[in-house]
């Protein structure tokens, strides 16, 4: 049996990881800039019209409150990925225009899957489960070589693939 990775996510599920805390916080932002907006430009002789203030409050609200929303995104998600959760959630903070959170994207590890029998974290590409030794990637049982759980033949020896015995199983007394 291949290791459970949970890597295809549906958007939902993504949105869902991010804390209440950071709901409210993207909720303060986007009234905070509504406020901020109007009374920076409530005495300017040359403020745009009152629907002009409006649209220029909303996207600046909008623009606020996504921010904290990624934020709180990469927060959860580095967590939940094995990555420094603080250092992550200050480089999307600190750093300028929103590029930490670009960088975050683009340098995170991937998700790690689990052992279908002890339940263990394990890496994507690992052959056998760190802390039981079970089997996590099928295996030719003539060559030994990784094949892919639908094959019925060995793209490596073109041995035939006994579908019962094909499915990951624990590993027997076998010293790897």
């Amino acid at each position: 049996m291949q290791v459970r990775n949970e890597t295809q996510t549906r958007f939902s599920d993504e949105i869902r990881i991010i804390s209440p805390i950071a709901y409210f916080l993207a909720f303060v932002a986007f009234a905070g800039m509504q406020v901020v907006i109007f009374t920076m430009m409530a005495h300017d002789p040359k403020a745009p019209p009152l629907w002009g203030r409006e649209c220029i409050a909303l996207l600046a609200g909008v623009v606020m409150a996504v921010w904290v929303l990624l934020i709180g995104y990469v927060n959860q998600d580095s967590g939940r990925r094995g990555m420094g959760r603080v250092l992550w959630t200050l480089v999307a903070i600190f750093v300028p225009n929103a590029l930490g959170i670009v960088l975050y994207f683009i340098l995170r590890k991937p998700r790690l899957g689990s052992c279908p029998q002890c339940g263990t974290h394990v890496e994507a590409g690992f052959g056998f489960c760190p802390k039981c030794r079970y089997r996590l990637q099928p295996v030719c049982p003539h060559c030994q070589r990784g094949v892919h759980p639908g094959d019925v033949f060995c793209p490596y020896c073109g041995g035939a693939l006994d579908t019962t015995a094909r499915a990951a199983e624990p590993l027997s007394g076998k010293s790897v």
